[in-house]
């Protein structure tokens, strides 16, 4: 390696750790990448379910050289986001909406998208290569890459796992046409622990190693924009947006050190608001209540749609009058688990008067089958 080129990792490492990341580390792209054909076949069994944007990219994302063919390096970066309570006690207080701990403060492509910017800059001020920086924002598999530099590996539950930070790193990444010496990838280190599949409460891992999607309350909860299936409900919990389940049992996470990078209390300073305030959001106090978080893109309506199916696992009657509101909203999606809400919280009489009055004015068809239902 010559001596610019180790000045330069030298430079980097010591940057970053004044941005305050956790890691990082360097790779090179190979010629044959084996996760690319992972994912190919991750699509073909639909595995994705309706996250269409995956398999449109799929020929762009399966090789870093698709993405950019002059790039010879990646730079990966990881920032903690470990935090400092257990994120699934939440899980026991019906009457809140457990957000995931990644997304309870600003929103991490804001935070971490500048200083991959002044790495960026150092690059190309030391060496004159050309950069392009990534937080997942565009097709590039971050987290084979990261275990190929050696930041972690891929455990069981897919997720990057770090013997330093856990389950709790954001990833970001530079592609660079400088080249770098990669750092040595990091071994698999889960043994034959498990709990992280057992975990799951909807067993979206077929095997070790492996995702179904459409079965994970992640996906159910922020990107599915469809109407959740009865199976998944119950399930579902109090889980409002995403799921920490399998991230939070890793037995490496006692080595992590919480957090104090992302501003938790960003959001009116509460973690999990309670249900009944969250259902009484309209689209205009739904943006400004989550404002600058990852929740925002999701949207009212299915950030609703997901409070409501808590509201129904609650058994606290004292939602009824927020359920009953949401009968006649404009969405399909939130009528239908307000049906669905209705049904477990009150009495067959008080539901079959509200069937009565709206299942005759209800043009919608799945409304009408979780009405009949």
């Amino acid at each position: 390696m010559s001596q610019t080129a180790h000045s330069i990792k030298q430079d980097l490492v010591a940057r970053a750790q004044e941005l305050g990341l956790a890691a990082l580390r360097f790779t090179s792209i190979p010629s044959v990448f084996e996760p690319g054909q992972r994912l190919m076949s991750f699509l073909e069994d639909g595995r994705h379910g309706d996250m269409a944007w995956m398999e449109t990219h799929a020929e762009r994302r399966k090789h870093p050289n698709a993405l950019w063919p002059e790039a010879k390096t990646v730079i990966m970066v990881g920032l903690s986001y470990a935090p400092d309570h257990d994120p699934l006690a939440i899980l026991n207080d019906k009457s809140k909406a457990a957000i995931s701990v990644y997304a309870q403060g600003r929103d991490y492509h804001d935070v971490l998208k500048g200083r991959l910017k002044q790495l960026a800059g150092l690059i190309t001020q030391q060496t004159n290569a050309d950069v392009k920086v990534f937080t997942d924002t565009a097709p590039l598999m971050e987290k084979p890459l990261a275990a190929r530099s050696g930041i972690g590996w891929q455990g069981k539950h897919t997720n990057l796992v770090s013997r330093e930070h856990g389950s709790w790193l954001f990833l970001g990444a530079i592609l660079t046409t400088a080249e770098i010496e990669p750092d040595e990838p990091e071994t698999d280190h889960c043994g034959s622990c498990q709990r992280c599949l057992d975990v799951c409460p909807t067993s979206a891992f077929p095997a070790p190693y492996q995702l179904d999607a459409r079965r994970c309350i992640a996906y159910l909860t922020i990107e599915y924009k469809g109407h959740i299936a009865p199976e998944y409900r119950e399930a579902i919990g109090n889980r409002v947006f995403g799921c920490d389940d399998c991230l939070a049992v890793c037995p490496w996470n006692k080595f992590a050190a919480q957090s104090h990078e992302i501003a938790f209390a960003a959001r009116n300073g509460t973690r999990n608001p309670a249900l009944v305030d969250l259902l009484s959001l309209d689209d205009a106090s739904f943006r400004a209540e989550f404002a600058g978080t990852p929740v925002k893109r999701t949207g009212r309506d299915r950030i609703i749609r997901n409070a409501l199916i808590s509201a129904g696992n609650s058994n606290d009657h004292n939602l009824v009058p927020a359920v009953t509101s949401l009968l006649t909203d404009t969405s399909p999606l939130v009528r239908a688990m307000a049906v669905w809400a209705l049904a477990r919280l009150t009495t067959t009489d008080t539901w079959t008067w509200w069937r009565t009055k709206l299942l005759p004015l209800e043009t919608d068809s799945h409304v009408r089958d979780e009405w009949q239902t």
